[in-house]
């Protein structure tokens, strides 16, 4: 790459990456398509015996050797998630967010190793600490999400990895993550993020120093709601091992996922964009209504971590949840069930708005999570935000009514 393409801004990226001329066109021909098609491969056929004996004993990565190793399709989309993270080495693609976050903890981790994962991570992430890591013999301590600098205190001589997730699931407290990545180098400490949120546009993990970056392409770089994938973004001293592992467990995404994920990454800019406006819109509403305690959305001042939301990120997505004063759960239902504007559903990142009960408590350990009411979760998608706040306006009055 030169220089003139290194000074790239994010948004030209997001129009450029993964468009390599050899995967546009066809050698011996002039010009090309726009985007990359879908090569959809298991068999690869060989010359004859030497050259089916050269490419098995070369490097396979970007090179047509197996299905399972690739084609095109997916080497154009992994190529751009990198260019997408400066100081990136690689990325690797996985059938689901999950599985991303799963290969990923493998790559690091060994049996008599301890793991530091934060106490505001999605729940699958928990549950594969918990129920994968620990029979193979890996120890998890879960951290306070604001703790900072004080990760220190808590690493041994067995910590290998830190798991960082900012925001965090539900409660999206904002995580001091210079602060915790110096404290990681200084000790020789793996790092890892689970970046879904904020996505590379609004926070290059890895150019914050962030060994490994996570995400659930499902949500926003999907954009639409069809299609389950995930990615890991290495640096130069960890990509090799996660490439590795994703190998080794025979992990790969479809090319149609693939070129899906790749047609979605081209508009994630303009979509943010707009998801970012239309939730600020709702939050600062929520904020105002008397029957809300509180809004946990980082962009908000006085929320956990506007202040390091406010330092090293440039924007804000469209999920956040708040805090209701009082009521039960019947009292939340009725205010979700009667939304005509918004779908009662998991995962988030489409164009669709959510709404979802959360019960945060249930997902913790090193904190206490204590609040005034029931909470919710909301997704704000590509709809007119003035729809969905007069949607939660008589959601609102219904809660009233029913917590009477």
């Amino acid at each position: 790459m030169s220089g003139a393409e290194d000074d790239r801004r994010p948004l030209t990226k997001l129009a450029q990456a993964g468009r390599k001329a050899e995967w546009t066109g066809m050698p011996g021909q002039p010009g090309g398509i726009v985007s990359p098609s879908v090569w959809r491969a298991s068999t690869i056929l060989y010359d004859d015996v030497a050259h089916l004996r050269r490419a098995a004993g070369s490097s396979t990565h970007e090179r047509l050797f197996y299905g399972r190793k690739g084609t095109p399709t997916a080497w154009s989309l992994a190529d751009a998630l990198t260019e997408m993270e400066p100081g990136a080495a690689g990325t690797m693609l996985f059938p689901s967010g999950v599985a991303a976050v799963s290969c990923a903890l493998m790559a690091v981790l060994r049996p008599g190793d301890q793991l530091l994962m934060v106490d505001s991570a999605y729940d699958p992430t928990r549950a594969f600490c918990e129920q994968a890591l620990k029979p193979f013999g890996v120890e998890t301590v879960y951290y306070d999400p604001t703790v900072g600098a004080g990760i220190a205190d808590l690493l041994t001589e067995r910590t290998r990895a830190i798991f960082l997730e900012s925001p965090g699931s539900l409660t999206f407290e904002v995580q001091d993550v210079p602060a915790i990545v110096a404290a990681a180098k200084d000790r020789g400490v793996v790092t890892l993020i689970d970046n879904t949120w904020a996505t590379p546009l609004f926070f290059p993990a890895l150019g914050h120093g962030v060994d490994i970056s996570i995400l659930a392409c499902t949500k926003y770089i999907v954009g639409h709601s069809d299609v389950m994938i995930g990615s890991v973004t290495a640096n130069e001293a960890w990509f090799p091992k996660v490439r590795q592992m994703a190998y080794l467990f025979g992990q790969m995404t479809s090319p149609d996922d693939a070129w899906l994920t790749s047609r979605g990454l081209r508009t994630l800019g303009v979509r943010l964009r707009q998801h970012q406006e239309g939730a600020l819109a709702v939050a600062r509403w929520l904020a105002d209504q008397p029957d809300v305690a509180r809004v946990l959305h980082p962009a908000l001042p006085g929320s956990p971590g506007h202040d390091l939301w406010a330092r090293d990120f440039s924007g804000s997505s469209g999920l956040f949840s708040f805090v209701l004063k009082g009521g039960d759960e019947a009292a939340r239902a009725a205010l979700i069930d009667g939304l005509a504007h918004f779908g009662i559903g998991y995962s988030w990142g489409g164009f669709e708005s959510l709404a979802l009960p959360v019960d945060p408590a249930r997902y913790r350990s090193a904190t206490t999570w204590e609040a005034e009411g029931p909470a919710v979760r909301l997704h704000i998608g590509l709809e007119d935000p003035a729809d969905l706040i007069a949607d939660l306006d008589a959601g609102l009055a219904r809660f009233r009514a029913a917590r009477g």
